[in-house]
């Protein structure tokens, strides 16, 4: 299966919610980018994720009971022998994407507006209950019960761009779903 049939795979699947919560990263970041998320049901906290070959990586898992994303773009940046780099661009349609039990492992965050709601910062990992924590990440011998987090009842966050390396969700719709891909390097704005 060459690369770009992959990544259109693992891709589709995301979207469609059939691709498992716990798996082995690729270890390659990718983009996502939204003009707004508004969410009910809001975690944040410290994790280390896995490559099949074995390599950590620390990450900060974001994680939204319930979430709903204007502007949606995510991108992958995927070399192919010969024809050299490709962009893999993913976009929504006008309406807002939805998704559930959505969880972000990030190696960069960035939002020009927040607006949390019930909002507690310094509570530990293990008692996060406003929020999701991904099943898979409790068992992990990486979560620190103690360790630091944050959760809110609910948050607003405007300009959102992230530098992640999984995402998964327990259901993700994404309204006129656009699947491109194009030759150089046309990530997500």
């Amino acid at each position: 299966m060459s690369s770009v049939a992959a990544c259109a795979t693992v891709a589709i699947a995301m979207a469609q919610g059939v691709l498992a919560a716990s798996f082995f990263i690729s270890g390659r970041k990718f983009q996502i980018t939204a003009d707004s998320l508004t969410a009910r049901g809001f975690s944040l906290y410290g994790m280390v994720d896995v490559t099949r070959k074995g390599e950590l990586v620390p990450v900060v898992v974001t994680g939204f009971r319930h979430a709903t994303l204007s502007g949606l773009c995510q991108s992958f940046l995927v070399d192919i022998p010969v024809l050299g780099t490709q962009t893999l661009r993913l976009t929504g349609g006008d309406r807002p994407a939805e998704a559930s039990d959505l969880f972000i492992d990030a190696t960069n965050e960035t939002a020009k507006g927040t607006d949390f709601r019930g909002l507690d910062i310094g509570v530990a990992q293990g008692a996060i209950a406003k929020g999701p924590v991904e099943p898979g990440d409790k068992a992990s011998r990486f979560f620190d019960p103690d360790g630091v987090g944050q959760q809110a009842v609910s948050t607003t966050l405007t300009d959102v761009r992230v530098s992640a390396v999984a995402l998964s969700a327990d259901t993700l719709s994404v309204p006129g779903l656009r699947v491109q891909l194009e030759r150089g390097n046309h990530a997500c704005p």
